[in-house]
Formats: structure tokens, C-alpha cells, sequence
């Protein structure tokens, strides 16, 4: 399965992590940091990978949550049937500016034991997952 990977550069090492476990589990992930190069027309090739790919995981941090890139990322994947029950946060950093529609989700815990989050985030691109439930 293609996988689309978000994240701000601060993140960059446990992005690299989850793709390197990703790929261990037969999934091919989009990388912006492999995949665009200067002089590329960046905004045609994010939006080519955006409609290609069949999931998306998203790298949560206070530096993320001030990119307006993954920001943007996240509201694709939103309004995208193809990542419907696809749309992973991973939660790299703690931080209080997570979108409210991602908290319903489930969100992976990346800091504790990275190989389990990269299997639990792996298992969700393969078999997706159902919204938690509103809380009222």
C-alpha cells in the first residue's frame, strides 16, 4: 500500500523510523524529504502523491501543528474517501494544538517503544481503523 508521510523537519528522524518500518512491512511510503528536489515543481508532486496514496500518517508535534503543509495534508486526507479509516497521527512530541477532528482518531504514541508504534501504525495502514465515538 502507498503511504503518505506528513511531518514538519524538526520531526525528520522519527519520520525516517516510521518509513524504514513501514517499508519492513511491504508498504511503499512518499517521503518529501526523498522524493522533492530543488527546482521541482513541488506543489504538482505533493499533489500527485496526495491522490496516489491509499493512506496517510501524520507526524504530530507543536512544530507540525505550526506547518501550514501538514496542515494542509490533514485536511486533504479529511475531505478524501481514498483515506477514509487511513489517516494515522503519530505523536511524536506532546502538544496541545492537535485538531479536534484527530482526536477522535487513534492516535499512536510514538515516544515509548518505537518498533511497536511502527507495527501498530503499519497495521492501521493495512487494515484501517473505525472512528472513536464523540464523547458528550
Amino acid at each position: 500500500m502507498k503511504v503518505f508521510l506528513s511531518y514538519a523537519q524538526a520531526d525528520r528522524d522519527a519520520a525516517r523510523f516510521l518509513a524504514e518500518g513501514l517499508a519492513r512491512f511491504g508498504h511503499k511510503v512518499w517521503d518529501p524529504a526523498d522524493a522533492l528536489f530543488p527546482g521541482d515543481n513541488w506543489a504538482l508532486r505533493i499533489g500527485k502523491a496526495l491522490q496516489e496514496s491509499e493512506a496517510m500518517v501524520v507526524l504530530l508535534s507543536p512544530q507540525a501543528m505550526r506547518s501550514d503543509q501538514v496542515r494542509q495534508d490533514i485536511e486533504y486526507a479529511l475531505r478524501s474517501a481514498q483515506y477514509k479509516g487511513r489517516l494515522i497521527p503519530v505523536l511524536v512530541k506532546p502538544t496541545k494544538d492537535i485538531p479536534w477532528i484527530l482526536k477522535r482518531f487513534p492516535i499512536v504514541r510514538f515516544r515509548r517503544d518505537r518498533d511497536e508504534a511502527s507495527k501498530q501504525v503499519a497495521e492501521y495502514v493495512e487494515h484501517g481503523f473505525e472512528l472513536v465515538p464523540a464523547k458528550s
